[in-house]
């Protein structure tokens, strides 16, 4: 039991790590292709690597069962295009100096969820988590009071496309992995068809004449995989509980850096804005250890 849950522990710190440190890191790399291009780059090389640790692992045969379900089918449809959403924006976040409001949005995206829990499938919240919630509003109202230029909407879209995201593959039960490939085949003809504009108006980075920046772009797969692969194992090895609490590792070091590597304004409202919302967090995680 404890060899599972240090494994689990480690396996969901080092997703966490990827995602708040070498996913930071990466993104910022490759910022300098426009957006739409590595947006598409990310799709595609997801769904390349999708299918062959599919094909590595024998699921197949859960990929074809899964297919079959039309419910399955329509839910991860949307499911897919949120997760586009989610995507999208967190690497426009990056390419415009905007990290620190894309962590503000994975602060308050498990609390967000938890409001969506209470309000599609009636779970119970208790005092904390109430609290939680209502910090949260107060800190998103504080900031549109005071000054609503300063709006974190990255962070706000960041956050409401993930937690409908779980929300949406909270509703059916099937494999992460094969979930997101079949996401992800939704995505591929969109992603194949605005490669095939960016390249035939001359507008593509990715070029095998410079092999370097090509795997780069390559690399845009694993690096979306990989994190998630490793924090779903210690979901599956330790709980959401633990989890939840370890996900914070995540917006932690993209909040580190945004503000003290990439040097990004952070003005008085957000940060009392932020402050808000670190209680809130305190709260929340208080209430997860207490119950796990």
């Amino acid at each position: 039991m404890n060899n599972h849950f240090n494994k689990g522990l480690v396996l969901s710190s080092l997703g966490s790590f990827w995602w708040g440190f070498i996913g930071v890191i990466y993104f910022e790399y490759v910022s300098f292709i426009g957006h739409i291009e590595l947006v598409v780059h990310r799709c595609l090389w997801t769904t390349l690597m999708l299918i062959l640790t599919t094909t590595f692992i024998s699921k197949w045969k859960i990929f074809i069962k899964i297919s079959f379900n039309k419910k399955n089918l329509i839910y991860l449809f949307i499911s897919g295009s949120l997760i586009f959403i989610n995507w999208a924006i967190w690497i426009y976040a990056v390419a415009t100096e905007r990290i620190i409001d894309a962590s503000f949005g994975y602060f308050i995206m498990p609390i967000i969820s938890v409001l969506l829990g209470k309000i599609f499938f009636k779970e119970k919240l208790n005092n904390k988590r109430i609290l939680s919630v209502i910090l949260v509003i107060i800190s998103i109202l504080f900031i549109i009071f005071f000054n609503l230029k300063s709006l974190p909407w990255v962070g706000l879209i960041v956050a409401f496309s993930w937690a409908f995201y779980n929300l949406v593959r909270k509703k059916i039960n099937v494999d992460t992995d094969i979930g997101l490939l079949i996401e992800s085949f939704f995505i591929f003809p969109f992603a194949l068809i605005a490669f095939y504009l960016i390249y035939k108006n001359g507008l593509n980075d990715f070029n095998l004449s410079n092999p370097r920046l090509s795997l780069f772009l390559i690399l845009a797969g694993p690096m979306t995989v990989i994190p998630l692969f490793l924090y779903v194992r210690g979901v599956e090895l330790i709980g959401l509980g633990p989890t939840g609490m370890i996900f914070y590792i995540t917006p932690t070091l993209q909040f580190i850096m945004g503000y003290f590597y990439y040097n990004e304004s952070f003005s008085l409202v957000k940060f009392i804005s932020f402050i808000i919302i670190w209680i809130a967090v305190i709260i929340y995680l208080k209430d997860l250890y207490e119950n796990n």
